[in-house]
């Protein structure tokens, strides 16, 4: 999902319908075949996709179903584990130059699902094809961390100055732009992934039908039915064949939740819910209940930020007491938000940098206190008016009743709520035109960099707060270049901890999937980013 979508996150109410509506499939139009009743030894990992996926192109899937499909039919460079860490892949062996700015992969032998090998020169094609112009690449921005990368996306250098290299057959070469120490887990995303050139030249829409889709991963497509079904095998060509436990997967395309809870039930599904589907609203407190709902979080944050510039908010103390006086579960219980979890830092819990954030939900003392302290400071005995802004969502609107009534109780503080359509609600935000304004972030790659340098500079793009901090700068400029994890660890630690202290930004709760599945479904990965991935997934 590209930078503009995220922003536009709304509630997790919402969320899941976002991931998945690139194509519609209308509910008149849902397919009739459904899975067949599961056999004993059956090694069949039966799901629902909900739609047909647009395209199994690495370089153009954009949308979660995409995704999903192209990491089961192809296999990159690294690739998330098991324990969520990222691991060589398709690369047998990575080296690393002393300033971090030069990655050298040394492939191992693999195929390509027709038999052909894959080689350096097919990833070189491979990640010049998402940056060139008439790709029109959504994901392009994946990498530009790579040297002319995004130059070369704009049409301003010639693809062959983008610092990708193929040496030999088995040795690719990469030149960064600068010191990016989260390389390897972005070389793990799907636009990452390698084609076959002689294949995606032949046809335009090699990825679009079985016969003409060629994949490395640990499965491959053996038969589509648009609209219908998608049926995964296991591909015996794959390079760690052995690791792969099932033998199908079948996909479903059932639009309706309804239908799919129902399927569930009836031994027709072994999963149900997200990250690809969907529960019923109203079956979700039931599975509760019942110890049956499965959660899992997932690198997203709704939050509100605060206009610094404008007072009263131009004090830290009284932004932190306006953030301490909620109660943020009662908050998603009153919103009826679909299972996230309170936030105490701008982190997510993907890539958590400190155990149960930096401060206490709910502390009304103490934000009585600051609110106090923040006002002395200001020589003001009563707070101007307040105006919390969101864009026009009824999920959006019940969220800011729920603070706004939280605040009159806790603080004696009067506060409007302003609905405006999503173009101006932007703008405003953009333009500093808000007191305090909801948005969302939902991560480019699971590391904390992610989120913590749109706070870098006042001037960012996505720094709607004004807010900047040269400690707070020198942290995250310090991390850019420490090779050490741990060391690095620390440096974005300390930087969050500032964040967290002056408050420019107050967390509201992360995202998190909701679903069920058969107890006999077991070794399946949803990496911090939301994707799904079926290498190690048994069903025995």
């Amino acid at each position: 999902m590209n930078r503009q979508s995220k922003l536009a996150i709304g509630s997790f109410l919402s969320i899941s319908m976002l991931f998945t509506s690139s194509v519609s499939v209308l509910a008149s139009e849902a397919p009739t075949a459904a899975p067949a009743a599961k056999k004993p030894g059956d090694k069949t990992l039966r799901i629902n996709l909900v739609i047909d996926p647009p395209t199994l192109d690495p370089a153009l899937a954009d949308d979660s179903t995409s995704g999903a499909i192209a990491r089961a039919a192809f296999d990159g460079l690294t690739r998330i584990g098991k324990d969520g860490k990222v691991h060589n892949s398709v690369a047998e062996k990575v080296d690393v130059s002393p300033d971090l700015k030069t990655y050298t992969f040394h492939l191992r032998s693999s195929q390509w699902s027709n038999g052909d090998p894959v080689t350096a020169y097919d990833f070189e094609y491979a990640w010049k094809r998402v940056v060139d112009p008439r790709t029109a690449a959504n994901y392009a921005y994946m990498m530009y961390a790579i040297k002319n990368a995004e130059q070369a996306s704009r049409g301003e250098v010639k693809l062959d100055e983008v610092g990708v290299k193929a040496l030999d057959d088995r040795t690719l070469q990469v030149t960064l732009e600068q010191p990016t120490p989260y390389f390897l887990e972005l070389t793990a995303f799907h636009t990452y992934f390698p084609v076959n050139k002689k294949v995606v030249e032949a046809n335009p829409k090699w990825a679009g039908e079985v016969k003409t889709l060629v994949g490395n991963g640990p499965f491959k497509v053996e038969a589509w039915a648009h609209r219908d079904k998608l049926t995964l095998v296991k591909n015996q060509k794959y390079w760690d064949k052995d690791a792969v436990k099932l033998d199908r997967i079948e996909g479903a395309m059932i639009e309706d939740e309804n239908v799919e809870m129902s399927m569930f039930e009836d031994g027709l599904l072994d999963w149900a819910g997200q990250p690809l589907g969907n529960l019923p609203q109203d079956v979700i407190p039931v599975l509760k209940k019942e110890g049956k709902l499965i959660t899992q979080p997932f690198a997203g944050v709704y939050w509100y930020k605060f206009n610094t510039e404008q007072a009263p908010f131009n004090n830290a103390k009284i932004r932190k007491a306006f953030s301490y006086a909620i109660n943020r579960q009662a908050v998603i219980d009153k919103a009826a938000l679909n299972n996230p979890l309170p936030a105490t830092a701008v982190v997510p819990l993907t890539m958590t940098l400190k155990d149960g954030g930096y401060f206490k939900d709910n502390d009304t003392e103490t934000a009585k206190k600051l609110l106090a302290e923040g006002m002395k400071e200001l020589g003001i005995s009563k707070l101007p008016p307040i105006t919390v802004s969101y864009n026009t969502s009824e999920s959006h609107k019940k969220i800011a009743e729920a603070i706004r009534d939280q605040w009159k109780q806790a603080l004696g503080v009067e506060v409007k709520l302003e609905s405006t359509e999503w173009k101006v609600y932007l703008e405003n935000m953009h333009t500093g035109n808000y007191q305090i304004g909801r948005l969302g972030w939902l991560g480019d790659f699971n590391d904390p960099i992610n989120y913590l340098e749109m706070f870098e500079s006042k001037t960012g793009g996505n720094n709607d707060t004004r807010w900047e901090n040269q400690k707070y700068q020198e942290l995250l400029k310090q991390s850019a270049t420490e090779a050490d994890a741990e060391k690095r660890k620390k440096l974005l630690t300390d930087a969050e901890a500032i964040l967290m202290d002056e408050m420019p930004v107050m967390p509201i709760y992360f995202y998190s999937d909701a679903f069920v599945k058969k107890e006999y479904v077991k070794d399946y990965v949803i990496d911090g980013l939301n994707y799904i991935d079926w290498k190690w997934t048994s069903v025995e």
